[in-house]
């Protein structure tokens, strides 16, 4: 009964718990990007070398490890293809934990413009 009573506490918790469909709107437009534009290439910086012809080549050249940058946050980097514009999906809503998150994404756009990238 021990795990039945968890999963009937879960189910309540997640009754209760603000509503948003933030990540359902964020997954819905990357995925009509994907769509409308295709695949497109990884930038040379993020693609992995496990050959020294692919390190020559310049893969992983100057990739920012993010977990070794201050707050484990590499500002300013960009993660989208070379040919496509950055686009911020995820838009919170001020309900719950989308709150706190929403701050953060603040203070992490704020990171991103003080490098000037």
């Amino acid at each position: 009964p021990e795990g039945e009573l968890a999963i009937a506490q879960a189910v309540i918790y997640l009754a209760c718990a603000p509503k948003s469909n933030a990540v359902y709107t964020a997954f819905n437009a990357a995925m009509h990007d994907v769509k409308t534009h295709g695949s497109a290439e990884v930038p040379l910086h993020l693609r992995n070398a496990p050959t020294k012809l692919m390190g020559e080549l310049g893969y992983g050249k100057e990739y920012r490890y993010a977990h070794d940058e201050p707050d484990a946050y590499a500002a300013g980097e960009n993660y989208f293809p070379d040919n496509m514009e950055q686009r911020q999906y995820y838009q919170p809503v001020n309900r719950g934990l989308e709150i706190k998150i929403a701050e953060k994404l603040d203070r992490l756009k704020i990171l991103d413009q003080q490098t000037g990238k």
